[in-house]
């Protein structure tokens, strides 16, 4: 194992290097570059930073192993957030770019002539930037436990430093070019080992492809054959099955769809381009860059599932591969044995109370003994979904530097979104708030200051959550999904497609479409737990999904309301044909 730990330090240390370098190389000298890179980057590049941007810890790290636990289910997260960028290619990108604005704050503020609702914009985006940071920087720190072998809150404290750096010194000028960066290296980490297991298992080196291939060692025998009959011959539900309802599939990914396109993380990416034409094809570029990833995951998915299986159930602990044990060190992974014969028995259930908790005793077969009681289930076997990317290469016995080389990507994918994320946070609070609320006579060198200490603040806080996890930190997503869908998403869209919607209208829509999103989810997720199922929810939605449902009572509230308050000044109306309508179409119809 010390050569996986050396090829870690290696390859980590060179990607951190070259980020590094990159900021130092593209320090902001002013806001605009500061902001929005002085919107001279190309769309290929923009592209590629914005897939980074996106493609966060949750996609690299978490999204295969949720897949890969809950089958064909997981597609929701496929489609919802592939599909988003579908929606900000049609719908939001070029409008936004042609608007001129820096930040979503900014657009809403100026487009609804109001400051009030862009005070209740910034509160949004600090929120949603600040829940998805602190994911971020406690999966650099779960990585860098593993594979460094250092405490986790130091891993956390590493990636706060990496971040401050190219983050507060180059602003999105060094946010985008590193960003390129480390989508390079994300990618290729994620995309190696895939190639090599494919082969492996099937012979045929293309993922996506290898997914519904047949397997090697068994001529004829489909993958998801052979997986949907080892789940079956174990008590799961077959792998191929759905337990969703159709409604809540359906819930699920508009949500994360509209969600994604609501973001303001990914959103502002697209001021940083050249030209109006410019953003509709970063948006583009950055499908094809994002798919290569999302159309990889389900064969990651099924990979990991089928090699777990085979190499750990109905195992003597003795027998298993030297990779559970050394991510047993990790707490990641657990094993007790509830009926004494030494023997793994991974089946449907919860194996403990809760999450593992080690003592420092040795069980009579070697293992590390658990402090919590079991459950009642058969199961035996704790699995924690995020390890399945990074634990995949050691499952599949591949070289030491194939698995540096995916530490590496899992650390460019978290430190690249929580880069975009601080950006968002930075600008909210010294451009939105500072300089269009508080001081209007704030210079540009003042401005771009209080920007780089608000980053400087916002990594403090993203650490601070990243050492000290609050409880909802992993079940936020829905909550940060469905704010962004049910506020974001309607007032951009009717901002850019009713001349007649104004700021009574945005105002009333943001607010009811985030306190009914907000409290579904509170009431389900944290005050009454025991009622989140299928027979207690609204229709069958379930609280990852409610969103959809706020977004439309957001697009209902705000249309009543726009047209029983006056229309917008003309002035306004105006910025809005200029926005959505080309030069030489006519003129716009007259507002009702």
């Amino acid at each position: 194992m010390e050569s996986v730990q050396l090829w870690t330090l290696i390859i980590v240390g060179l990607s951190f290097a070259l980020y590094i370098g990159i900021a130092i190389w593209s320090k902001a000298a002013s806001t605009k570059e500061f902001y929005v890179a002085g919107t001279r980057v190309p769309p290929v590049a923009n592209g590629m930073a914005t897939a980074a941007d996106w493609m966060s810890a949750a996609s690299f790290i978490s999204m295969a192993g949720l897949i890969s636990f809950i089958g064909r289910d997981g597609a929701v997260y496929l489609m919802g957030w592939t599909g988003g960028y579908v929606l900000l290619a049609l719908l939001l990108a070029p409008y936004l770019r042609k608007f001129g604005k820096f930040t979503v704050p900014d657009f809403v503020g100026d487009r609804y002539y109001s400051q009030a609702a862009r005070v209740v914009a910034v509160i949004c985006a600090i929120f949603v930037s600040l829940t998805y940071v602190a994911g971020q920087m406690r999966g650099v720190g779960i990585v860098f436990a593993r594979f460094l072998e250092v405490d986790v809150n130091l891993g956390v404290i590493i990636g706060m430093a990496i971040v401050f750096i190219y983050a507060v010194l180059g602003g999105m000028k060094g946010i985008t070019y590193t960003q390129v960066a480390q989508y390079c290296v994300l990618i290729i980490a994620y995309l190696m080992p895939a190639i090599f297991i494919a082969i492996l298992m099937t012979g045929n080196p293309i993922p996506q492809l290898a997914f519904g291939d047949t397997l090697a060692n068994e001529p004829g025998v489909y993958l998801l054959d052979k997986l949907d009959q080892l789940h079956k011959e174990l008590g799961f539900a077959p792998y191929t099955s759905g337990i969703k309802s159709m409604i809540d599939v359906f819930a699920i990914t508009f949500s994360l769809m509209v969600g994604t396109a609501g973001l303001p993380h990914v959103i502002i990416r697209f001021y940083t381009v050249p030209k109006v034409r410019d953003a509709r094809l970063s948006a583009g570029w950055a499908l094809v860059f994002i798919g290569l990833l999302y159309t990889t995951a389900p064969a990651v998915a099924a990979f990991a599932r089928t090699n777990l299986i085979l190499t750990v159930n109905d195992k003597p602990y003795q027998e298993v591969p030297q990779w559970f044990k050394t991510w047993e060190h990790s707490g990641l992974i657990a094993w007790v044995d509830k009926n004494d014969d030494g023997i793994i028995q991974f089946r449907p259930g919860k194996a403990f109370v809760g999450k593992p908790q080690f003592t420092d005793q040795v069980g009579k077969y070697g293992q590390r003994v658990v402090a919590n009681q079991p459950t009642d289930s058969e199961n035996e076997l704790y699995v924690d979904r995020d390890i399945i990317v990074l634990a995949n290469p050691e499952i599949a016995n591949l070289p030491a530097w194939v698995v540096g080389l995916v530490a590496a990507g899992g650390l460019a994918a978290a430190l690249s979104t929580a880069a975009g994320l601080l950006l968002v946070i930075s600008t909210a609070i010294s451009h939105d708030l500072i300089k269009r609320v508080f001081r209007p006579q704030t210079t540009e060198k003042e401005e771009l200051l209080y920007a780089r200490i608000a980053a400087a603040f916002a990594v403090m806080v993203a650490g601070y959550f990243g050492i000290n996890p609050p409880a909802f930190v992993a079940q936020v997503v829905a909550f940060a999904f469905g704010l962004a869908a049910s506020s974001f998403f309607p007032i951009i869209i009717m901002g850019v497609f009713s001349r007649r919607m104004n700021k009574e209208g945005a105002i009333a829509g943001m607010l009811v479409g985030i306190i009914f999103t907000a409290a579904y989810i509170i009431y389900f997720k944290f005050v009454n737990p025991a009622a989140n199922n299928p027979d207690h929810w609204w229709f069958g939605i379930s609280p990852e999904g409610i969103g959809t449902i706020g977004m439309l009572l957001s697009f209902v509230v705000a249309y009543v309301v726009s047209r029983m308050t006056p229309p917008p000044p003309p002035e306004v109306q105006e910025i809005v044909d200029h926005v959505r309508i080309p030069r030489g179409a006519g003129a716009p119809p007259a507002a009702h």
